[in-house]
């Protein structure tokens, strides 16, 4: 079996209330033995970090996620740079721009996603990336804030927007839509694209793999995100799972937190 790295899953999500340790159990069984949970609010960090510390294959990850904009206060990011400094947590994130949906005041989150980004910087710690109608502006403000490093997660850009990551010696995370036939951009991107900075991730409880089209996604999933890449790319499957787990190893610092 292959070891496997879900570089993004929301575990502490309510979808898996019922049967979470059956989800983790899963994954764990499907040779996902790296899991990096991201937070959505300051109301969820607590929770991940107890997940992480009853599992060693959970790694909590703490910010403030643009589409969650109404739960956020400004002393929320003070509070963030206490949790950082606590030195469980291997990211900021999830945090960005989310231009998609309407009602999310495009300068407020301006000024969470700067803010957030001079803590990875203080802190050093990579960034996880929600960058859904703002990819670009993005980009533009991560030339801003130099010397960061992270991974733009479920990445839906072109390919002069991926090369211009890669060159900032950013990631991209790869989900479940590149298991649709319709995802014809992407799937030319992930075909191509240097091999050190493919990550794979499931979003679970969200965005699942064509085959589940419409159902809860779940971590175990990866292994079929895993298996439209190979089919995309020259190398197998094994050596594409061997390299995007040393990726999330090398890029989270995993080695240097628990294993």
């Amino acid at each position: 079996m292959l070891e496997l790295a879900d570089s993004h899953v929301h575990l502490d999500a309510h979808a898996f209330a019922d049967d979470r340790d059956a989800v983790i159990a899963r994954a764990l069984d499907a040779g996902v033995a790296t899991m990096v949970l991201p937070a959505v609010d300051a109301a969820s960090w607590p929770g991940i970090r107890a997940l992480a510390e009853a599992s060693r294959h959970i790694y909590p990850a703490y910010g403030l996620h643009p589409m969650y904009l109404a739960n956020h206060r400004p002393e929320h990011v003070d509070a963030l740079g206490d949790w950082l400094a606590h030195g469980d947590n291997v990211a900021v994130g999830e945090i960005g721009l989310d231009f998609h949906v309407e009602g999310l005041d495009p300068q407020l989150q301006r000024d969470y996603f700067s803010r957030q980004l001079k803590l990875a910087q203080q802190f050093d710690r990579p960034v996880i990336i929600h960058a859904r109608g703002a990819l670009e502006e993005i980009i533009h403000t991560l030339r801003r804030h130099p010397g960061l490093r992270g991974v733009v997660h479920s990445f839906s850009g072109s390919e002069q927007q991926a090369q211009q990551l890669w060159q900032m010696g950013f990631h991209l995370g790869i989900g479940g839509p590149i298991t649709y036939e319709r995802a014809r951009r992407l799937r030319r991107i992930v075909a191509s694209m240097p091999l050190e900075f493919l990550l794979l991730e499931s979003d679970a409880p969200d965005q699942p793999d064509s085959a589940h089209r419409g159902q809860r996604n779940e971590p175990a999933r990866v292994v079929e995100v895993l298996r439209t890449v190979a089919a995309l790319r020259p190398e197998s499957e094994s050596a594409i799972a061997a390299a995007t787990c040393d990726n999330t190893l090398r890029l989270f610092g995993l080695d240097l937190v628990k294993r």
